[in-house]
């Protein structure tokens, strides 16, 4: 079994040293790079963005420079979904965002750990698990979410939390380790 298809798997795999899933971050790297360097909103950056995502745009998506990915092909974006300035996607357990969630400034997703023993962890060995998000959710400033979590619909990450666990449907969570605070009733129309 490949290195690739092991991190696909949710297995310990070394991507330190694999030349395969350098070249494929290193593309990613490029990518970026150009992205992140050409005229906001113009044809060559969506352009540049659909080949780092390898996958037809989503209608409504909006992706804010600077952005980075590891593989870029392992996020995939909803309809309506908007990712502002500076965030990060650790990719290689594969990122799953749904649709219209609003991603603050600085965000990260994070899918990949590391062995704790250091023997392992210099030989190059990680272990990437998925990270999913459910639709309508909104994520302010700094937010980091870690891997292997499901995030439900509708759901609000307050700015500066680390989410380590899953969170249910319309749930407010924040702090470090983030926490449910409240619920959401999205039948009420009040604003708050």
């Amino acid at each position: 079994m490949s290195e690739k298809e092991k991190m696909i798997n949710g297995e310990w795999h070394n991507a330190n040293f694999d030349k395969e899933l350098l070249e494929e971050r290193r593309k990613a790297e490029l990518l970026c790079y150009e992205f992140n360097m050409s005229e906001p909103g113009s044809d060559k950056q969506l352009s540049i963005l659909k080949d780092l995502l390898g996958v037809e745009y989503p209608e409504g998506l909006t992706v804010l420079a600077p952005v980075y990915f590891d593989y870029g092909t392992s996020t995939h974006f909803g309809k309506g979904t908007f990712v502002n300035h500076g965030c990060y996607f650790m990719d290689g357990g594969g990122i799953n965002i749904g649709e219209n969630v609003f991603i603050g400034p600085f965000c990260g997703f994070y899918t990949a750990s590391h062995p704790l023993n250091y023997t392992y962890r210099n030989e190059g060995l990680e272990r990437a698990l998925p990270i999913t998000v459910g639709d309508d959710c909104w994520f302010g400033a700094n937010v980091s979410v870690l891997q292997g979590v499901t995030i439900g619909r509708g759901c609000v990450i307050a700015a500066g939390s680390v989410v380590t666990t899953d969170l249910p449907d319309n749930c407010v969570a924040a702090g470090i380790p983030a926490s449910i605070k409240k619920y959401i009733a999205q039948e009420d129309t009040r604003l708050d």
